[in-house]
């Protein structure tokens, strides 16, 4: 019992080992005018955010362009010529997808099977 106990003191002293995290890779991708909607997203434990457009703009310090208001694919295409688009990289590279509701004036952002933690 005294190796176990001497072996446990040694294992419990020694500093924890930090376990890699997808979000620090993601975070430095992001950065701009986008990275506060960004960081808003990928720092928050819920799977499913809904923000209204006017919550959006204020996480983003200004208005969204027309196209986000009336175009539903400006929320859903992610790519265009193989590259993501710099606002759609604020929720893809936190791990979401944004369905808007274009009506509502809302944008539900949902984690990614893939992106919750624990599951990686």
């Amino acid at each position: 019992m005294w190796k176990w106990m001497t072996n446990w003191r040694v294992v419990a002293h020694e500093p924890a080992m930090a376990h890699p995290v997808v979000r620090e890779r993601r975070s430095s991708a992001v950065s701009g005018e986008w990275s506060s909607l960004h960081k808003y997203l990928e720092n928050r434990f819920a799977d499913v955010i809904v923000l209204t457009f006017g919550q959006i703009e204020d996480l983003l310090g200004f208005t969204l362009p027309p196209l986000a208001r009336t175009y539903h694919a400006w929320w859903t295409l992610g790519e265009t010529n193989g590259e993501a688009s710099r606002h759609s990289e604020a929720w893809t590279l936190a791990g979401r997808t944004a369905t808007p509701n274009l009506q509502a004036k809302t944008v539900t952002f949902e984690r990614t099977p893939t992106a919750r933690p624990g599951l990686q």
